[in-house]
């Protein structure tokens, strides 16, 4: 029944505070024009020197992959690309005490797997607990949050002597399977299940049928795309760099990327252009993995936020 503008309007009870109509958000004028003055040429010149002084020790590091161990000790140190980049790659890839052409195949394999293995257990793990009813789900998201609080080295020795007891040292098993699920990302897909997918949407699917795992499968992870990329990525990028787990349970023999750089300063003296030319190599697969989904990261970063 439509309700008259006429009607009286209710007091509030002696004492009670009176209960403000809801207004829709409206961008004041004023503000607006604030917002633009900030925004100067001032402002772009300090993001622009900002960008350039976090990029130029990346962009140094390509400049002595291509020039000699001489380009660091001038002063001033040269700042243009050279022209030995192709000896020190043909002295990075044949060097005997680095394997470096292994340690890229095998960190490839693992931060893949890896990244992979992540987001599906993760958000099976994440979706049960934000979903699912059933005895001891709070004391297993308790568990899951206490996992996060230990520090990583405090876990190397205990997971040492495992890796012993199973015969994995120097496979790359030992570096794959402990990492297929960890307590953040199950943390992470938890909260973004219970904020980005309507129980309602999932007892409909139930109701049309589907088994619990069709569900999970056709409903819940199309919804959780945005945060599966991010964790995805971010599980990638975390496993490239590793280094003290690999090499630790690796050794020498059978490297990732970041422990045959380690190697390359076995010697008794530092090729510095050696070193950097595998610094380069290391960083390339990252750069080409954040253009190609940088902006997916970030607009799943900033949906989070927005939802949070």
């Amino acid at each position: 029944m439509p309700v008259s503008s006429d009607a009286p309007r209710l007091r509030p009870a002696r004492g009670c505070t009176p209960v403000r109509p809801f207004r829709p958000f409206q961008r004041h004028p004023a503000h607006d024009g604030a917002s633009r003055r900030e925004v100067g040429p001032l402002t772009y010149l300090a993001l622009t020197l900002a960008v350039l002084f976090s990029a130029f020790p990346l962009y140094w590091m390509f400049v002595v992959a291509t020039r000699g161990n001489a380009a660091i000790a001038q002063r001033p140190p040269a700042i243009a690309p050279g022209g030995e980049f192709a000896e020190n790659v043909v002295r990075t890839l044949e060097n005997p005490q680095a394997n470096f052409a292994l340690g890229l195949v095998n960190s490839a394999i693992v931060a893949s797997v890896t990244a992979v293995s992540v987001v599906l257990f993760c958000s099976l793990a994440g979706f049960a607990l934000a979903k699912l009813r059933f005895t001891g789900r709070n004391a297993i998201t308790l568990g899951v949050v206490l996992t996060m609080m230990v520090p990583v080295q405090m876990a190397v020795v205990p997971m040492l002597i495992m890796m012993d007891a199973f015969d994995w040292r120097g496979d790359l098993k030992a570096v794959i399977v402990p990492f297929m699920v960890t307590g953040f990302g199950v943390f992470m897909m938890r909260q973004y299940a219970l904020q980005g997918v309507p129980t309602e949407l999932l007892e409909a699917a139930r109701i049309d049928g589907c088994s619990m795992f069709r569900a999970f499968w056709s409903v819940v992870l199309p919804a959780l795309r945005p945060p599966m990329v991010v964790l995805g990525l971010l599980t990638f990028m975390q496993n490239w760099n590793e280094f003290i787990w690999p090499i630790a349970v690796l050794g020498p023999d059978n490297p990732t990327v970041q422990v045959s750089i380690h190697q390359l300063n076995s010697g008794y003296t530092t090729d510095f252009a050696l070193m950097f030319t595998g610094a380069a190599f290391a960083t390339l697969p990252l750069l080409l993995v954040f253009v190609l989904f940088g902006r997916r990261l970030i607009g799943g970063i900033m949906e989070g936020a927005v939802k949070g």
